[in-house]
Formats: C-alpha cells, structure tokens, sequence
C-alpha cells in the first residue's frame, strides 16, 4: 500500500479544506494517508517553517491562500522541492467570478465571519449539548430536532454533528425498565427522529465500549437476547407514535445526519401546507 504525505495549508481555521481532503479521500479504499494540518498561514515566516517540514515528508500539497505573496512563495517552493500542489478552491472561485461578473474578494476566512449564522451555531451547539442523553427534558420543546434510541444507537454523536449544522438538538436514551418523561409524546415543535441498528452490531459496539472502559463485558447490556428486546422495545415505541426511522447499522454520522436533516426539510415543506400533526401516545 502506497504511503501519502498530504499536506493542508490555509490562512483561516482551514475547516473548509479538510471537508474537501476528507471527501476526497473518501474515494479510495485503503488508502494510507498521514495528514500534516497548518491553520493560520498568514506570513512569509510561518511557510518557511512549514516548507521545512514539506522536505522532509514530502508529498501532495493542498491549499488555500488568498494572499498573492505567500501563495506564490508556496508555489515556488513546491516547485522547487517537486512537490505537486493544488489551490482547493481556485477551480470553483474562477467559475463564480465568470458567471457573476466580479472579482472574488480575497479575504483569508472571509467564509468564518462572525455572522448572524454564525452565532446561531453556537448558540445550537449549546444547546446541544445541555440536552444529551435525556437531559432538562423541560425544555424539549425549543428544539428543532430530538433523537430517541437505545444506548450506543449514536444519538450523541448524531447530535453533535447536526448541531454543527446549526439545528438545536436533544436526544433521549429509551430504557425499557425507565419510561421516558410524558412530554416526549406531547411535543409540537420537535421533528422526533427514532434510531435503530441490528442487535449484533450493538453488541460489538457496546462491548466495545465496557472494553474500553475496562469493565466487565459478560453483563445484561451486551446479553443477546435482553439487547434484542431493548430494540424490539424502541422500534415498537416509534411505530406507534408514527416517528420517522433510521436504521443506522451500516451508515457513518454523516450519513445518519443528512438522513436527518432531509427529514426535517421535508417536515418543514409539508408544514407550509397543512398545520402540524399531534397526538403521539406511549408505549
């Protein structure tokens, strides 16, 4: 298996360009890749220490530098070392410049300003995380989205994720032996999305975990036949109440989480047409 040095350079939080590394990446099989990360590029001095580091592993060379100088020391220095590099964004950017007829303004981390978007992410990601696995349930009601599950059905990650994407999400674990609060089948404004996987998938993840946690991995939670009543529990519980379902067993969080928000985007289509339905009932 061939060994790749790829090499991110940018002159803001370079978030943009690892979604383009790793979507890109996301093509090959088995590919062995070492990333090198370097945010923040913003002076001739900084590159030179990071050119240092580009001989010595040498590789491809992603980036995305808008300013004129030290895209071009980069490039001439990428040459020099022959040292393939690619400019992310130029394609895209010299495409929108034609068919808008302007130039792009080039301002590092213009895509990061602190926007009206911006603070609504925060204020998501907040959220989020003030109601993970079942918590202040009182307040259920201000979210846009609620994940419901057994453990480790990756409510918590899926949460994150979405949160990210600026939807304000609570999850909730379902326990057979501790009913869930009354309020979660009395919700109006939630989309109530039910996560489920295949029992043995479960198991390894839930062994998984006790592993890691060095505890005892022969217990009730990793039992066949207990987990299998546990997903025959939530499955029958969001049957009844007429909520969406993702089965999550061979899907990453990203995939959970556009399974999720394309949910969402067609819950919020059907409600410019008719007012939203209500009468959920427990299990």
């Amino acid at each position: 298996m061939a060994l790749l040095h790829l090499h991110l350079l940018s002159d803001s939080t370079g978030e943009t360009l690892e979604m383009i590394a790793k979507a890109a990446l996301a093509q090959f099989d088995d590919a062995e890749v070492i990333r090198h990360f370097w945010p923040m590029v913003r002076s001739q001095q900084h590159l030179d220490r990071i050119v240092e580091e580009l001989a010595a592993n040498p590789g491809l060379v992603l980036y995305t530098l808008v300013n004129d100088d030290t895209r071009r020391r980069l490039e001439d220095r990428c040459r020099g070392l022959g040292l393939p590099h690619v400019a992310a964004l130029d394609t895209v950017t010299a495409a929108l410049e034609d068919r808008l007829g302007q130039q792009a303004k080039g301002r590092p981390g213009r895509q990061h300003q602190l926007d009206e978007a911006y603070f609504a992410r925060v204020d998501a990601i907040q959220f989020t995380i003030a109601h993970d696995d079942g918590i202040a349930w009182e307040e259920w009601e201000e979210a846009d989205i609620l994940l419901a599950g057994v453990s480790r059905s990756s409510k918590t990650p899926t949460s994150i994720y979405l949160a990210n994407r600026g939807y304000k999400v609570a999850n909730i674990p379902l326990v057979m032996e501790s009913p869930p609060p009354p309020s979660l089948f009395e919700l109006r404004n939630p989309l109530i999305v039910g996560l489920t996987t295949a029992p043995t998938r479960l198991i390894q993840i839930r062994r998984n975990r006790l592993l890691s946690l060095n505890q005892e991995t022969q217990t009730a939670y990793v039992d066949e036949e207990k987990v299998a009543r546990e997903v025959a529990f939530a499955r029958r519980m969001f049957a009844d109440n007429g909520w969406p379902v993702i089965d999550v067993t061979r899907r990453s969080i990203e995939e959970t989480a556009a399974a999720v928000i394309r949910l969402y985007n067609q819950r919020c289509e059907r409600a410019k047409e008719r007012p939203p339905q209500v009468g959920t009932k427990p299990i």
